[in-house]
């Protein structure tokens, strides 16, 4: 390690006192903190925040009508497999009320081989 003349070590863990004592302190004039970086908003940069800030704006407007669109859709779809069941139904309704009856059973009991009965037989009691 060099050794430099004039040079003293410093404590690390006490903290560094005052370089100067004494002098009074002139009361500063407050500056921006953006003034005194000389960090300026450019009318370029505002265009830009603006042109961002409208995209945003259309997209999200776009995905809520995407998004209303897509229910729209949904909900026709459930209309027409409503009107389907509903006449899936009404059929089902016909063909029960139709079949029910005597003529209706007794051709489907001809129609699968059974015949008519006969006479009934009586038979004497003893």
């Amino acid at each position: 390690m060099a050794v430099y003349q004039g040079a003293r070590s410093r404590p690390i863990a006490l903290p560094r006192g005052p370089r100067i004592a004494g002098t009074p302190a002139l009361p500063r004039r407050r500056a921006r903190s953006t003034v005194r970086a000389g960090r300026r908003s450019s009318p370029l940069a505002r265009v830009l925040g603006a042109i961002v800030v409208a995209f945003m704006l259309a997209f999200f407007s776009l995905a809520q009508q995407v998004q209303v669109s897509a229910t729209g859709y949904d909900i026709g779809r459930l209309q027409i497999d409503q009107q389907r069941l509903d006449a899936r139904r009404q059929e089902a309704r016909s063909d029960l009320s139709r079949l029910g009856r005597e003529p209706a059973v007794r051709k489907l009991a001809l129609d699968a081989g059974l015949g008519q009965l006969d006479e009934p037989i009586i038979l004497p009691a003893r």
